[in-house]
């Protein structure tokens, strides 16, 4: 006897399917590079770093964070191969871990990328007010640039990945070029008339204060990992999300280093502190000033802007996917994983999470909260922290999934065990660092509360996660069984969808 789908069966599947086969490598590359945002790390946590912690060894710095992940990404990579879910690391504490801690750390992703998405809109903002200023004379609120950036975000959100994705490379070869320039200007222009390299030495390894330099490193890459969450929408996930995480840590690991390496051989290494100290952002756009037109510094500015921009969509796009991810498999409310018919984007999730940035925003306004510290600062820092704490619990679940007999034999023990345990011991020791350094990276007094209340609010976030999902263990067991494992029911391919319409 065969069996067909009742047409509710069929239409409640479509909805809450994402498009197959849409993004290829490079496509997922430029949104995560994107969400990385290379010329506002360049220009902002490359400086910051040197002026916070005093050293100057930021470029070597980016290179060991940069090796540290690529071993996470061993085992991160292995995984996504086994398990194909826009959940990502919610999906592999899942299975590595179990569904209780998997609806913990699906809580704190959701904070987390949320808050960096959100908290960049203090900086879009502020940045575009200013550069309206400068260059059209007209004095503009910074919520109302950040309202317009939101607009557009908002839009784009609905829209077909794809399209997306051909935006966000627009813009990432854009701000790539720029800070390629300026890098080949400062390079050819040094300090003394000497390239020094100091910064890039092994030494730089060994001094004082280098765990802050790694701390502040591993910020500028967080956005990197977001490759798994876009599997579904890929054309081959087993090999698109391993190929897109490796280029995009390598291109951004080489990118960052020889981008703040090339200001210090431009200001040379005993005055990058200072340099960094007093000029801000700016130290990248005034070393080249003397040498290059204007019209490319303006350029340069506008791109700072745009750089933030594609940040702001490539956050949202990962956050709204979370938030489908957990509503089809009725962790959060179904209504969550509607897609499309026209786009079989997340359009109910994105929506969501458009709405969420707007109260945000409104609050922001309202207060008169300082946009660039308390918004733009403060937030992207912790919502960075939920990440790392992600990596580092992902990290265990990978080795725990993998230690399983009916598992271990799909990879070698070197990508399913080693490599995901030497990731969660370095990344550990971040973690560690970074919770003892954040008052540093908030900018404020170690007796602040400030420095624990927002590490403690994604612990709080974790365990209400948990509860959560103990309670639908009890009330709700049959959606507690289908946690982690919703993917492959109800993706269907984009051409097949285009049949349908």
């Amino acid at each position: 006897m065969s069996h067909h789908p009742s047409p509710s069966h069929t239409r409640t599947t479509i909805e809450q399917a994402l498009a197959v086969g849409r993004l290829g490598v490079w496509p997922v590359v430029c949104i995560v590079m994107a969400a990385a945002a290379p010329l506002t790390v360049i220009a902002g946590g490359a400086t910051t770093g040197w002026a916070v912690t005093g050293v100057v060894g930021i470029p070597i710095g980016y290179l060991l964070v940069a090796l540290v992940l690529a071993v996470f990404s061993v085992g991160y990579v292995a995984m996504s191969r086994q398990v194909v879910n826009s959940g990502a690391f919610y999906t592999y504490v899942t299975h590595g871990l179990g569904r209780v801690p998997g609806v913990g750390a699906s809580a704190v992703a959701v904070l987390a990328y949320n808050a960096m998405q959100i908290g960049l809109y203090g900086g879009f903002g502020k940045v575009s007010a200013d550069f309206v200023a400068a260059h059209l004379g007209w004095s503009v609120p910074w919520w109302l640039c950040a309202l317009a950036g939101w607009a557009v975000v908002a839009l784009l959100g609905v829209r077909r990945v794809d399209l997306n994705g051909r935006v966000l490379a627009t813009l990432l070869i854009g701000e790539i070029g720029v800070a390629l320039v300026l890098a080949a200007v400062h390079v050819t222009h040094p300090a003394g008339g000497r390239v020094d390299l100091t910064a890039i030495s092994p030494a730089q390894l060994l001094t004082s204060g280098i765990g802050a330099v790694l701390v502040t490193a591993i910020t500028g890459f967080v956005g990197f990992e977001g490759t798994a969450v876009f599997s579904e929408e890929s054309k081959d996930p087993r090999r698109t999300v391993a190929r897109a995480t490796y280029i995009a840590l390598a291109v951004i690991g080489v990118l960052y280093s020889l981008c703040a390496l090339a200001m210090t051989v431009a200001v040379g290494p005993g005055d990058i502190v200072a340099a960094a100290t007093e000029h801000g952002t700016e130290l990248i756009f005034d070393l080249a000033a003397p040498y290059v037109p204007s019209s490319l510094l303006i350029a340069g500015h506008l791109l700072f802007i745009t750089s933030l921009f594609a940040a702001l969509l490539s956050f949202h796009n990962t956050a709204a996917r979370y938030f489908f991810a957990l509503g089809r498999e009725g962790v959060l409310p179904r209504a969550l994983a509607r897609t499309s018919v026209r786009s079989r984007s997340p359009h109910v999730a994105s929506i969501t999470q458009t709405v969420l940035a707007c109260v945000v925003l409104a609050l922001y306004a309202y207060a008169g909260w300082d946009p660039m510290i308390n918004l733009f600062f403060w937030i992207t820092v912790t919502g960075g922290l939920g990440v790392l704490v992600l990596m580092l619990v992902t990290s265990v679940a990978v080795a725990g999934y993998f230690l399983r007999p009916a598992n271990r034999v799909t990879v070698g023990a070197v990508r399913g065990l080693l490599a995901p345990a030497l990731a969660a011991a370095a990344l550990g020791a971040i973690l560690v660092i970074t919770l003892q350094q954040f008052h540093v990276l908030l900018g404020v007094d170690p007796s602040s509360p400030w420095r624990w209340i927002f590490p403690a609010a994604f612990a709080a976030t974790a365990v209400l996660g948990m509860l959560w999902a103990l309670y639908l263990r009890t009330a709700r067991p049959a959606v507690y069984a289908a946690i982690g494992a919703g993917a492959h029911q109800t993706a269907i391919d984009a051409t097949d969808a285009r049949d349908r319409r």
